[in-house]
Protein backbone atom coordinates (compact mmCIF):
# COMPACT_ATOMS: atom_id res chain seq x y z
CA UNK A 1 0.00 0.00 0.00
CA UNK A 2 1.22 3.48 -0.85
CA UNK A 3 0.31 4.95 2.55
CA UNK A 4 0.89 1.86 4.69
CA UNK A 5 2.96 3.95 7.11
CA UNK A 6 -0.34 5.34 8.36
CA UNK A 7 -0.89 1.98 10.06
CA UNK A 8 1.59 3.14 12.72
CA UNK A 9 -0.54 6.14 13.67
CA UNK A 10 -3.06 4.27 15.87
CA UNK A 11 -0.25 2.54 17.80
CA UNK A 12 1.68 5.80 18.26
CA UNK A 13 -1.47 7.45 19.59
CA UNK A 14 -2.02 4.62 22.07
CA UNK A 15 1.58 4.66 23.32
CA UNK A 16 1.79 8.46 23.50
CA UNK A 17 -1.49 8.92 25.36
CA UNK A 18 -0.73 6.01 27.69
CA UNK A 19 2.55 7.62 28.75
CA UNK A 20 0.89 11.04 29.06
CA UNK A 21 -2.28 10.03 30.90
CA UNK A 22 -0.81 7.00 32.70
CA UNK A 23 -3.87 5.08 31.46
CA UNK A 24 -4.15 2.91 28.36
CA UNK A 25 -7.91 2.86 27.80
CA UNK A 26 -8.37 6.45 26.49
CA UNK A 27 -5.48 5.94 24.06
CA UNK A 28 -6.98 2.71 22.72
CA UNK A 29 -10.34 4.38 22.10
CA UNK A 30 -8.77 7.38 20.34
CA UNK A 31 -6.33 5.18 18.40
CA UNK A 32 -9.18 2.99 17.19
CA UNK A 33 -11.27 6.02 16.19
CA UNK A 34 -8.39 7.70 14.34
CA UNK A 35 -7.52 4.43 12.61
CA UNK A 36 -11.11 3.99 11.46
CA UNK A 37 -11.13 7.58 10.17
CA UNK A 38 -8.00 6.81 8.16
CA UNK A 39 -9.82 3.84 6.62
CA UNK A 40 -12.96 5.88 5.94
CA UNK A 41 -11.97 9.53 5.56
CA UNK A 42 -15.28 10.89 6.75
CA UNK A 43 -16.34 11.66 10.31
CA UNK A 44 -19.65 9.80 10.20
CA UNK A 45 -18.38 6.89 8.11
CA UNK A 46 -15.27 6.62 10.26
CA UNK A 47 -17.31 6.53 13.46
CA UNK A 48 -19.55 3.84 11.98
CA UNK A 49 -16.47 1.88 10.93
CA UNK A 50 -15.22 2.04 14.54
CA UNK A 51 -18.39 0.33 15.75
CA UNK A 52 -18.12 -2.18 12.91
CA UNK A 53 -14.61 -3.20 13.99
CA UNK A 54 -15.81 -3.71 17.58
CA UNK A 55 -18.81 -5.75 16.45
CA UNK A 56 -16.55 -7.85 14.22
CA UNK A 57 -14.38 -8.79 17.17
CA UNK A 58 -17.45 -9.65 19.25
CA UNK A 59 -18.89 -11.83 16.51
CA UNK A 60 -15.84 -14.11 16.57
CA UNK A 61 -16.58 -17.40 18.37
CA UNK A 62 -13.14 -17.68 19.95
CA UNK A 63 -13.25 -14.10 21.21
CA UNK A 64 -16.59 -14.69 22.92
CA UNK A 65 -15.19 -17.80 24.61
CA UNK A 66 -12.25 -15.77 25.94
CA UNK A 67 -14.55 -13.03 27.26
CA UNK A 68 -16.82 -15.59 28.94
CA UNK A 69 -13.83 -17.34 30.52
CA UNK A 70 -12.43 -14.12 31.96
CA UNK A 71 -15.76 -13.05 33.46
CA UNK A 72 -16.58 -16.48 34.93
CA UNK A 73 -13.05 -16.81 36.28
CA UNK A 74 -13.33 -13.43 37.97
CA UNK A 75 -16.66 -14.51 39.42
CA UNK A 76 -15.10 -17.71 40.81
CA UNK A 77 -12.32 -15.69 42.43
CA UNK A 78 -14.93 -13.38 43.96
CA UNK A 79 -16.78 -16.36 45.44
CA UNK A 80 -13.60 -17.87 46.87
CA UNK A 81 -12.58 -14.51 48.31
CA UNK A 82 -15.74 -13.96 50.33
CA UNK A 83 -15.85 -17.59 51.45
CA UNK A 84 -12.68 -17.11 53.54
CA UNK A 85 -10.63 -19.94 52.02
CA UNK A 86 -7.23 -18.29 51.62
CA UNK A 87 -7.68 -16.39 54.86
CA UNK A 88 -8.10 -19.65 56.74
CA UNK A 89 -5.04 -21.22 55.13
CA UNK A 90 -2.85 -18.16 55.68
CA UNK A 91 -3.88 -17.75 59.31
CA UNK A 92 -3.28 -21.42 60.05
CA UNK A 93 0.23 -21.47 58.63
CA UNK A 94 1.00 -17.98 59.94
CA UNK A 95 0.84 -19.27 63.51
CA UNK A 96 3.83 -21.50 62.75
CA UNK A 97 6.13 -18.68 61.58
CA UNK A 98 8.77 -17.62 64.10
CA UNK A 99 11.65 -16.27 61.98
CA UNK A 100 12.33 -13.69 59.29
CA UNK A 101 13.31 -16.28 56.73
CA UNK A 102 10.25 -18.31 57.64
CA UNK A 103 8.05 -15.33 56.78
CA UNK A 104 9.62 -15.01 53.34
CA UNK A 105 9.23 -18.75 52.78
CA UNK A 106 5.59 -18.48 53.82
CA UNK A 107 5.01 -16.02 50.99
CA UNK A 108 6.17 -18.66 48.52
CA UNK A 109 4.19 -21.43 50.23
CA UNK A 110 0.92 -19.56 49.72
CA UNK A 111 1.51 -19.55 45.96
CA UNK A 112 -0.25 -22.88 45.16
CA UNK A 113 -3.41 -21.47 46.78
CA UNK A 114 -3.37 -17.94 45.36
CA UNK A 115 -1.79 -18.11 41.91
CA UNK A 116 -4.97 -17.49 39.88
CA UNK A 117 -4.80 -13.70 39.73
CA UNK A 118 -2.19 -11.14 40.96
CA UNK A 119 -4.60 -8.80 42.75
CA UNK A 120 -6.36 -11.75 44.39
CA UNK A 121 -3.05 -13.05 45.71
CA UNK A 122 -1.76 -9.70 47.01
CA UNK A 123 -5.05 -8.76 48.67
CA UNK A 124 -5.36 -12.15 50.32
CA UNK A 125 -1.86 -12.68 51.73
CA UNK A 126 -0.88 -9.01 52.22
CA UNK A 127 -2.77 -8.31 55.46
CA UNK A 128 -1.67 -11.66 56.96
CA UNK A 129 1.99 -11.08 56.06
CA UNK A 130 1.83 -7.55 57.47
CA UNK A 131 0.41 -8.75 60.78
CA UNK A 132 3.21 -11.33 61.13
CA UNK A 133 6.06 -9.01 60.11
CA UNK A 134 5.02 -6.43 62.69
CA UNK A 135 6.55 -8.77 65.28
CA UNK A 136 9.90 -8.84 63.43
CA UNK A 137 12.54 -6.34 62.33
CA UNK A 138 12.36 -7.02 58.61
CA UNK A 139 12.58 -4.61 55.68
CA UNK A 140 9.12 -3.86 54.31
CA UNK A 141 10.61 -3.35 50.87
CA UNK A 142 12.18 -6.82 50.85
CA UNK A 143 8.94 -8.42 52.01
CA UNK A 144 6.99 -6.49 49.37
CA UNK A 145 9.47 -7.44 46.67
CA UNK A 146 9.18 -11.11 47.64
CA UNK A 147 5.38 -10.85 47.46
CA UNK A 148 5.42 -9.17 44.06
CA UNK A 149 8.11 -11.29 42.41
CA UNK A 150 6.43 -14.49 43.61
CA UNK A 151 3.21 -13.20 42.06
CA UNK A 152 3.97 -11.54 38.72
CA UNK A 153 6.94 -13.73 37.77
CA UNK A 154 5.09 -16.98 38.49
CA UNK A 155 1.55 -16.36 37.26
CA UNK A 156 2.77 -15.28 33.83
CA UNK A 157 4.62 -18.61 33.45
CA UNK A 158 1.67 -20.90 34.23
CA UNK A 159 -0.15 -22.55 31.28
CA UNK A 160 -3.55 -23.18 32.91
CA UNK A 161 -6.04 -21.88 35.48
CA UNK A 162 -4.96 -18.21 35.65
CA UNK A 163 -6.68 -15.01 34.56
CA UNK A 164 -3.74 -14.35 32.19
CA UNK A 165 -3.89 -17.55 30.13
CA UNK A 166 -7.02 -16.80 28.10
CA UNK A 167 -5.87 -13.27 27.32
CA UNK A 168 -2.38 -14.38 26.28
CA UNK A 169 -3.59 -17.20 24.05
CA UNK A 170 -6.12 -14.92 22.36
CA UNK A 171 -3.40 -12.44 21.38
CA UNK A 172 -1.29 -15.23 19.89
CA UNK A 173 -4.33 -16.64 18.10
CA UNK A 174 -5.13 -13.22 16.61
CA UNK A 175 -1.60 -12.88 15.19
CA UNK A 176 -1.58 -16.42 13.82
CA UNK A 177 -4.90 -15.89 12.05
CA UNK A 178 -3.83 -12.58 10.51
CA UNK A 179 -0.71 -14.14 9.00
CA UNK A 180 -2.47 -17.42 8.12
CA UNK A 181 0.09 -19.48 10.02
CA UNK A 182 -0.43 -23.20 10.62
CA UNK A 183 0.77 -23.29 14.24
CA UNK A 184 -1.62 -23.89 17.13
CA UNK A 185 -1.96 -20.79 19.30
CA UNK A 186 -1.81 -22.82 22.52
CA UNK A 187 1.24 -24.73 21.27
CA UNK A 188 3.03 -21.45 20.50
CA UNK A 189 2.03 -20.15 23.94
CA UNK A 190 3.40 -23.28 25.65
CA UNK A 191 6.64 -23.10 23.65
CA UNK A 192 7.04 -19.40 24.50
CA UNK A 193 6.97 -19.94 28.28
CA UNK A 194 10.66 -21.06 28.57
CA UNK A 195 11.60 -17.92 26.61
CA UNK A 196 10.05 -15.46 29.06
CA UNK A 197 13.58 -14.83 30.26
CA UNK A 198 12.73 -11.82 32.40
CA UNK A 199 10.09 -13.61 34.48
CA UNK A 200 12.32 -16.67 34.90
CA UNK A 201 15.32 -14.54 35.90
CA UNK A 202 13.29 -12.56 38.44
CA UNK A 203 11.80 -15.76 39.82
CA UNK A 204 15.29 -17.18 40.45
CA UNK A 205 16.43 -13.86 41.88
CA UNK A 206 13.47 -13.79 44.25
CA UNK A 207 14.21 -17.31 45.49
CA UNK A 208 17.88 -16.43 46.07
CA UNK A 209 16.96 -13.28 48.01
CA UNK A 210 14.55 -15.30 50.13
CA UNK A 211 17.33 -17.53 51.43
CA UNK A 212 19.88 -14.71 51.52
CA UNK A 213 20.45 -13.04 54.88
CA UNK A 214 17.29 -10.97 55.47
CA UNK A 215 17.84 -7.26 55.52
CA UNK A 216 17.25 -5.39 58.76
CA UNK A 217 14.54 -2.82 58.87
CA UNK A 218 15.79 0.75 58.67
CA UNK A 219 13.81 2.47 61.35
CA UNK A 220 14.27 6.01 60.08
CA UNK A 221 13.50 5.12 56.51
CA UNK A 222 10.46 3.04 57.40
CA UNK A 223 9.16 5.73 59.70
CA UNK A 224 9.58 8.32 56.99
CA UNK A 225 7.78 6.10 54.54
CA UNK A 226 4.94 5.59 56.99
CA UNK A 227 4.62 9.34 57.50
CA UNK A 228 4.56 9.86 53.75
CA UNK A 229 1.90 7.21 53.40
CA UNK A 230 -0.28 9.03 55.90
CA UNK A 231 -0.09 12.22 53.87
CA UNK A 232 -1.24 10.50 50.70
CA UNK A 233 -4.91 10.43 49.81
CA UNK A 234 -6.33 7.16 51.10
CA UNK A 235 -7.51 4.52 48.64
CA UNK A 236 -11.10 4.25 49.87
CA UNK A 237 -11.89 1.26 47.66
CA UNK A 238 -9.04 -0.84 49.02
CA UNK A 239 -9.70 0.34 52.57
CA UNK A 240 -13.28 -0.86 52.31
CA UNK A 241 -12.21 -4.12 50.70
CA UNK A 242 -9.60 -4.84 53.38
CA UNK A 243 -12.17 -4.16 56.11
CA UNK A 244 -14.65 -6.52 54.46
CA UNK A 245 -12.05 -9.29 54.08
CA UNK A 246 -10.99 -8.89 57.71
CA UNK A 247 -14.53 -9.83 58.76
CA UNK A 248 -14.68 -12.99 56.62
CA UNK A 249 -14.72 -16.28 58.51
CA UNK A 250 -11.61 -18.38 57.78
CA UNK A 251 -12.54 -21.59 55.92
CA UNK A 252 -9.56 -23.06 54.01
CA UNK A 253 -11.55 -25.85 52.32
CA UNK A 254 -13.61 -23.20 50.53
CA UNK A 255 -10.47 -22.43 48.54
CA UNK A 256 -8.79 -25.83 48.35
CA UNK A 257 -11.74 -27.73 46.83
CA UNK A 258 -12.50 -25.25 43.97
CA UNK A 259 -8.81 -24.69 43.26
CA UNK A 260 -7.87 -28.33 42.81
CA UNK A 261 -11.10 -29.01 40.93
CA UNK A 262 -10.30 -26.24 38.45
CA UNK A 263 -6.72 -27.41 37.99
CA UNK A 264 -7.70 -31.05 37.59
CA UNK A 265 -10.52 -30.32 35.17
CA UNK A 266 -8.35 -28.00 33.05
CA UNK A 267 -5.59 -30.58 32.64
CA UNK A 268 -7.97 -33.52 32.13
CA UNK A 269 -10.16 -31.76 29.58
CA UNK A 270 -7.13 -30.48 27.66
CA UNK A 271 -5.79 -34.04 27.47
CA UNK A 272 -9.19 -35.51 26.58
CA UNK A 273 -9.85 -32.98 23.81
CA UNK A 274 -6.37 -33.47 22.36
CA UNK A 275 -6.68 -37.28 22.38
CA UNK A 276 -10.07 -37.01 20.67
CA UNK A 277 -8.30 -35.09 17.88
CA UNK A 278 -5.65 -37.77 17.41
CA UNK A 279 -2.90 -36.79 19.85
CA UNK A 280 -0.53 -39.55 20.97
CA UNK A 281 1.27 -37.78 23.84
CA UNK A 282 0.35 -35.38 26.63
CA UNK A 283 2.24 -32.44 25.10
CA UNK A 284 0.73 -33.15 21.70
CA UNK A 285 -2.71 -33.38 23.31
CA UNK A 286 -2.29 -29.97 24.96
CA UNK A 287 -1.11 -28.52 21.64
CA UNK A 288 -4.01 -29.93 19.60
CA UNK A 289 -6.78 -29.21 22.14
CA UNK A 290 -9.14 -26.27 21.76
CA UNK A 291 -7.66 -24.52 24.79
CA UNK A 292 -10.03 -21.56 24.90
CA UNK A 293 -13.17 -23.72 24.94
CA UNK A 294 -11.64 -26.24 27.34
CA UNK A 295 -10.72 -23.53 29.86
CA UNK A 296 -14.20 -22.05 29.58
CA UNK A 297 -15.75 -25.48 30.15
CA UNK A 298 -13.47 -26.18 33.13
CA UNK A 299 -14.26 -22.91 34.89
CA UNK A 300 -18.00 -23.31 34.15
CA UNK A 301 -18.12 -26.80 35.71
CA UNK A 302 -16.01 -25.60 38.66
CA UNK A 303 -18.41 -22.72 39.24
CA UNK A 304 -21.44 -25.03 39.37
CA UNK A 305 -19.77 -27.51 41.74
CA UNK A 306 -18.33 -24.72 43.91
CA UNK A 307 -21.70 -23.01 44.20
CA UNK A 308 -23.33 -26.28 45.31
CA UNK A 309 -20.45 -26.92 47.74
CA UNK A 310 -20.85 -23.48 49.31
CA UNK A 311 -24.59 -23.94 49.69
CA UNK A 312 -24.06 -27.28 51.44
CA UNK A 313 -21.66 -25.51 53.80
CA UNK A 314 -24.36 -22.87 54.46
CA UNK A 315 -22.53 -20.02 52.77
CA UNK A 316 -24.81 -17.01 52.35
CA UNK A 317 -26.63 -17.23 49.01
CA UNK A 318 -26.89 -13.45 48.64
CA UNK A 319 -23.20 -12.91 49.49
CA UNK A 320 -22.09 -15.66 47.10
CA UNK A 321 -24.12 -14.28 44.18
CA UNK A 322 -23.11 -10.69 44.89
CA UNK A 323 -19.40 -11.50 44.99
CA UNK A 324 -19.67 -13.65 41.87
CA UNK A 325 -20.79 -10.58 39.92
CA UNK A 326 -18.39 -8.35 41.83
CA UNK A 327 -15.49 -10.62 40.92
CA UNK A 328 -16.55 -10.81 37.28
CA UNK A 329 -16.97 -7.05 37.09
CA UNK A 330 -13.43 -6.56 38.35
CA UNK A 331 -12.23 -8.11 35.09
CA UNK A 332 -14.46 -5.96 32.91
CA UNK A 333 -11.65 -3.45 32.38
CA UNK A 334 -9.44 -6.26 31.08
CA UNK A 335 -12.28 -7.53 28.88
CA UNK A 336 -12.95 -4.09 27.38
CA UNK A 337 -9.21 -3.61 26.91
CA UNK A 338 -9.03 -6.90 25.04
CA UNK A 339 -11.95 -6.00 22.76
CA UNK A 340 -10.34 -2.65 21.89
CA UNK A 341 -6.97 -4.33 21.22
CA UNK A 342 -8.63 -6.83 18.86
CA UNK A 343 -10.42 -4.02 17.03
CA UNK A 344 -7.23 -1.93 16.84
CA UNK A 345 -5.40 -4.89 15.26
CA UNK A 346 -8.10 -5.14 12.58
CA UNK A 347 -7.76 -1.43 11.82
CA UNK A 348 -3.97 -1.66 11.58
CA UNK A 349 -4.17 -4.60 9.17
CA UNK A 350 -6.64 -2.76 6.95
CA UNK A 351 -4.19 0.15 6.85
CA UNK A 352 -1.38 -2.21 5.76
CA UNK A 353 0.54 -2.75 9.01
CA UNK A 354 2.02 -6.14 8.06
CA UNK A 355 3.12 -4.96 4.62
CA UNK A 356 4.71 -1.83 6.07
CA UNK A 357 6.66 -3.80 8.70
CA UNK A 358 7.87 -6.34 6.13
CA UNK A 359 9.02 -3.61 3.73
CA UNK A 360 10.78 -1.47 6.37
CA UNK A 361 11.91 -2.98 9.68
CA UNK A 362 11.92 -6.47 8.21
CA UNK A 363 14.50 -5.47 5.61
CA UNK A 364 17.33 -4.19 7.84
CA UNK A 365 16.96 -5.60 11.36
CA UNK A 366 19.14 -8.70 11.85
CA UNK A 367 16.86 -11.64 12.49
CA UNK A 368 18.55 -12.72 15.71
CA UNK A 369 17.99 -9.25 17.29
CA UNK A 370 14.19 -9.24 16.87
CA UNK A 371 13.26 -10.81 20.26
CA UNK A 372 15.75 -8.59 22.15
CA UNK A 373 14.52 -5.41 20.44
CA UNK A 374 10.87 -6.32 21.05
CA UNK A 375 11.59 -6.96 24.72
CA UNK A 376 13.59 -3.74 25.22
CA UNK A 377 11.04 -1.42 23.59
CA UNK A 378 8.10 -3.23 25.17
CA UNK A 379 9.69 -3.09 28.63
CA UNK A 380 10.21 0.68 28.37
CA UNK A 381 6.61 1.25 27.28
CA UNK A 382 5.22 -1.13 29.92
CA UNK A 383 7.08 0.74 32.65
CA UNK A 384 5.44 4.03 31.68
CA UNK A 385 1.92 2.65 31.26
CA UNK A 386 2.04 0.12 34.11
CA UNK A 387 -0.03 -2.50 32.31
CA UNK A 388 1.15 -5.95 31.25
CA UNK A 389 -2.15 -6.59 29.43
CA UNK A 390 -1.87 -3.32 27.52
CA UNK A 391 1.78 -3.95 26.60
CA UNK A 392 0.99 -7.43 25.32
CA UNK A 393 -1.90 -6.09 23.26
CA UNK A 394 0.24 -3.37 21.72
CA UNK A 395 3.35 -5.40 20.94
CA UNK A 396 2.04 -8.85 20.06
CA UNK A 397 0.93 -7.75 16.54
CA UNK A 398 4.33 -6.12 16.00
CA UNK A 399 6.23 -9.10 17.39
CA UNK A 400 4.42 -11.75 15.35
CA UNK A 401 4.65 -9.62 12.20
CA UNK A 402 8.41 -9.12 12.61
CA UNK A 403 8.94 -12.81 13.38
CA UNK A 404 6.95 -13.78 10.30
CA UNK A 405 8.66 -11.45 7.81
CA UNK A 406 12.22 -11.89 9.14
CA UNK A 407 12.15 -15.59 9.91
CA UNK A 408 12.81 -15.09 13.62
CA UNK A 409 11.62 -17.81 15.99
CA UNK A 410 7.92 -17.29 16.73
CA UNK A 411 7.96 -18.84 20.26
CA UNK A 412 11.03 -16.80 21.26
CA UNK A 413 9.51 -13.57 19.95
CA UNK A 414 6.17 -14.27 21.64
CA UNK A 415 8.06 -15.03 24.86
CA UNK A 416 9.85 -11.69 24.53
CA UNK A 417 6.52 -9.85 24.21
CA UNK A 418 5.16 -11.51 27.34
CA UNK A 419 8.44 -10.77 29.14
CA UNK A 420 8.20 -7.06 28.28
CA UNK A 421 4.78 -6.83 29.89
CA UNK A 422 6.06 -8.70 32.93
CA UNK A 423 8.71 -6.00 33.40
CA UNK A 424 6.15 -3.21 33.66
CA UNK A 425 3.79 -5.24 35.84
CA UNK A 426 6.59 -5.84 38.35
CA UNK A 427 8.38 -2.48 38.36
CA UNK A 428 6.05 0.32 37.26
CA UNK A 429 4.79 2.67 39.99
CA UNK A 430 1.55 2.76 37.99
CA UNK A 431 1.08 -1.02 38.14
CA UNK A 432 -1.75 -2.47 40.25
CA UNK A 433 0.60 -4.90 41.98
CA UNK A 434 3.06 -2.21 43.08
CA UNK A 435 0.33 0.17 44.23
CA UNK A 436 -1.55 -2.51 46.19
CA UNK A 437 1.54 -3.95 47.89
CA UNK A 438 2.82 -0.50 48.85
CA UNK A 439 -0.60 0.40 50.25
CA UNK A 440 -1.01 -2.78 52.32
CA UNK A 441 2.52 -2.67 53.77
CA UNK A 442 2.36 1.13 54.22
CA UNK A 443 5.37 2.01 52.07
CA UNK A 444 6.09 5.10 50.00
CA UNK A 445 5.04 4.13 46.47
CA UNK A 446 7.84 5.84 44.53
CA UNK A 447 10.59 4.64 46.87
CA UNK A 448 9.27 1.09 46.72
CA UNK A 449 9.10 1.19 42.90
CA UNK A 450 12.71 2.41 42.79
CA UNK A 451 13.76 -0.42 45.11
CA UNK A 452 12.25 -3.02 42.78
CA UNK A 453 13.66 -1.31 39.68
CA UNK A 454 17.23 -1.95 40.88
CA UNK A 455 16.69 -5.70 40.80
CA UNK A 456 14.47 -5.64 37.72
CA UNK A 457 17.10 -3.72 35.72
CA UNK A 458 19.58 -6.51 36.37
CA UNK A 459 16.95 -9.06 35.31
CA UNK A 460 16.19 -7.07 32.16
CA UNK A 461 19.88 -6.90 31.24
CA UNK A 462 20.22 -10.67 31.66
CA UNK A 463 17.06 -11.20 29.57
CA UNK A 464 18.37 -9.04 26.70
CA UNK A 465 21.65 -10.95 26.67
CA UNK A 466 19.79 -14.27 26.62
CA UNK A 467 17.51 -13.12 23.78
CA UNK A 468 20.51 -12.09 21.69
CA UNK A 469 22.30 -15.37 22.40
CA UNK A 470 19.30 -17.65 21.83
CA UNK A 471 18.15 -15.61 18.83
CA UNK A 472 21.59 -16.02 17.26
CA UNK A 473 21.66 -19.79 17.70
CA UNK A 474 18.05 -20.33 16.57
CA UNK A 475 18.40 -18.39 13.28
Amino acid sequence: MEHAWLSLVPFLIVIGMSIWLKKIMPGLVLGLLVGALLVEVNLLDGTQETITYIITTLSDKTNIQIIAFLYLFGGLVGMMTISGGIKGFAEWIGEKIDSQRGLLILIWLTLPFTFMMPMFRILMIGPVIKSIMEKMKLSKQKVGFTMDVSTVSVIVLLPVATAFVGFMISLVESGIQKHQLTESSYEVFLLSIPFNFFAITMLLMGIILTFWKPGKKKEGSESGQKNKSKKEKPDLHNLGRKKELSMVKAQPWNLIIPLFLLLGLSLFLLWQDGVAKGAESIFQAFSMANATFVMLLAVFITLIVTFAFYMIRRQSLDETIYHFFDGGNKLMQAIILLILVWALSLVAEDLGFSKFISSTLGTFLPTFTIPAIIFLIGAIVSYFIGSSWGTWGLFMPLGITLATVTGASLPITVGAVFASGSFGALTSPLGDTTITTASILEMDLVEYARYKLKFASIGAGIAIALYLAVGFFFV
